[in-house]
């Protein structure tokens, strides 16, 4: 009898530490949503919001934690390295998960081996902006660089950031340009000189120039992807501009580390449905030109990483890029 009391004693003891390693997924504390750039950029911002409603959604408290450095890698490393339970999770970017894969000569991560896809979030397509000097027209300003090779220059938020790239791409695809890059310390330093004219064009987001393009001091070209911005519908795509085909976005995706289980992933695909259902979110989105991406999946998701990395990796080679 008395055997028995204690072999019932500790099974009563032993039940809520059972109860608790079983408990359904987020209940056990918040989730860490690593944004891998410095708070108060555009991926930081988007980041929150998409963070508050997912707090409301899963009914557990989803937290931001800004972990920048090495152009995005440290926060990529940090949930890389991280206990596959779904308890940190990367809000992924062109930067950590289409760039840094062709561009960094000792990759310290593989974006698609070490990570788990989740869901998607959003686009946030560039825009072409240039200096009120410029022609109005596409066209001019292409026939205007093609006829001054090496006269004129762009300006990037830094040497192999999605700016870059994507002024490399558009030289490309608009015939073979010949212009000078201006790299900068951030997106700031460049539009204040973009804004006399030291620098004559670059690529940046909608809503960091829409209030400078209203005021007249730069002129937006064109919107890099297939359907006109709805905040801006006067702003033709770059491609209704004259360059077929062209279209440049940062992203914002949820991915997890490598392991990550299917329940997990599971809930995290049906919050981010629930996510990009929910109409102020859209507004949000919508109201800073950026492009939801409803019809997110796993798989979707896996497969638009695969595609972005394919995208770059020609244009990170024909640039010489080499990230130490």
């Amino acid at each position: 009898m008395k055997r028995r009391t204690l072999i019932a004693s500790a099974a009563a003891l032993a039940a809520p530490s059972v109860a608790r390693s079983q408990s359904k997924y987020p209940s056990e504390r918040p989730i860490k949503l690593v944004v891998a750039f410095s708070a108060g950029g555009p991926t930081d911002i988007i980041g929150r919001k998409a963070a508050e409603k997912l707090t409301a959604i899963l009914g557990q408290t989803v937290v931001i934690e800004n972990k920048a450095g090495a152009a995005g890698q440290i926060g990529a490393v940090d949930v890389k390295n991280a206990k596959p339970d779904g308890y940190t999770l990367l809000f992924a970017t062109s930067s950590t998960h289409a760039i840094l894969p062709s561009a960094v000569v000792k990759p310290q991560y593989d974006a698609i081996k070490d990570f788990t896809p989740m869901s998607s979030v959003c686009l946030n397509p560039l825009i072409l902006v240039t200096h009120p000097s410029m022609p109005a027209s596409m066209k001019g300003f292409i026939d205007l660089m093609k006829n001054n090779p090496g006269k004129y220059s762009y300006a990037s938020s830094g040497t192999g950031s999605i700016l870059h790239l994507t002024s490399e791409y558009f030289k490309r695809e608009a015939g073979g340009l010949d212009v000078v890059h201006v790299p900068y310390r951030g997106s700031g330093p460049a539009i204040q000189d973009l804004l006399p004219g030291t620098v004559q064009w670059m690529f940046e987001t909608f809503s960091t120039m829409l209030q400078n393009q209203k005021a007249g001091k730069v002129r937006i070209l064109g919107y890099a992807h297939s359907k006109r911005a709805p905040i801006a519908p006067d702003i033709p795509t770059i491609i209704e501009a004259g360059v077929p085909n062209f279209e440049a976005y940062t992203f914002n995706l949820i991915i997890g580390p490598a392991g990550t289980p299917p329940e997990v992933v599971e809930t995290i695909d049906q919050a981010t449905r629930k996510l990009m259902a929910d109409k102020e979110m859209i507004k949000f989105l919508e109201d800073i030109a950026a492009v939801p991406t409803p019809e997110t999946t796993p798989q979707r998701t896996a497969k638009f990483i695969s595609d972005e990395i394919a995208k770059w990796a020609p244009v990170v080679k024909a640039s010489g890029i080499k990230i130490e």
